[in-house]
């Protein structure tokens, strides 16, 4: 298969395209790893510009999960494509990266997460592409919603940004009150619980 088919087709099997037409550019960083997005690129970058015609929803893809960053975001490789996955709809607690110390269950989170992923083979479903150039997605392994589990155990809350108008948001609000109201995880904060949201404002980057 000729180098622009199979970079075609692995655009068709990552992308959700139920939100509209779109044109898909990709390009591939200094180690070597292919990106694609539907929105911004880096400054710098030189891209392939590629023309969307796939107007279906993926719903089966075989990835397998290769890293874990925090609670809510990971990498994913298959298809000749590695590239991170923002789990879409949870907002986990902030790890504060190197320079600064986190939130309370931040690397319980990211701890819990890679026991759930690490390594294993999922399925996503997609939702376009968010902020850093990251693919939306809710991430199934093994017949289980990984997003939903993290509220579930109260290691994200819902996410407060905008949302995707597919994704019905009705679990995931149900979710998050049934682990506020048992004091699962980080809820067991009670009064002292600082959101993601929050906390990202009071410590900019």
């Amino acid at each position: 298969m000729r180098p622009a088919i199979q970079l075609l087709v692995a655009v068709f099997l990552i992308l959700s395209l139920s939100q509209g037409r779109c044109d898909v550019y990709s390009w591939t960083d200094e180690k070597g790893i292919r990106h694609f997005s539907n929105v911004s690129l880096p400054y710098g970058k030189r891209a392939t510009k590629i023309p969307e015609s796939v107007s279906s929803t993926i719903d089966k893809s075989n990835f397998t999960v290769t890293k874990v960053f925090d609670g809510d975001t990971v990498q994913v490789q298959g298809q000749d494509l590695e590239f991170r996955i923002r789990m879409v709809a949870i907002d986990a607690p902030e790890t504060g990266g190197s320079r600064k110390k986190g939130q309370p269950y931040s690397q319980k989170a990211k701890k819990v997460l890679r026991q759930l992923l690490q390594g294993k083979k999922v399925r996503l479903k997609q939702y376009g592409t968010g902020g850093y150039n990251r693919i939306l997605a809710e991430i199934f392994s093994q017949g289980r919603n990984i997003n939903l589990t993290m509220i579930r155990q109260g290691l994200a809350e819902v996410y407060q940004g905008r949302l995707p108008k597919n994704l019905d948001p009705a679990p995931y609000e149900k979710a998050q009150a049934d682990a506020r109201r048992s004091g699962a995880g980080m809820w067991s904060q009670g009064q002292a619980y600082k959101s993601p949201k929050t906390w990202r404002k009071e410590n900019p980057r």
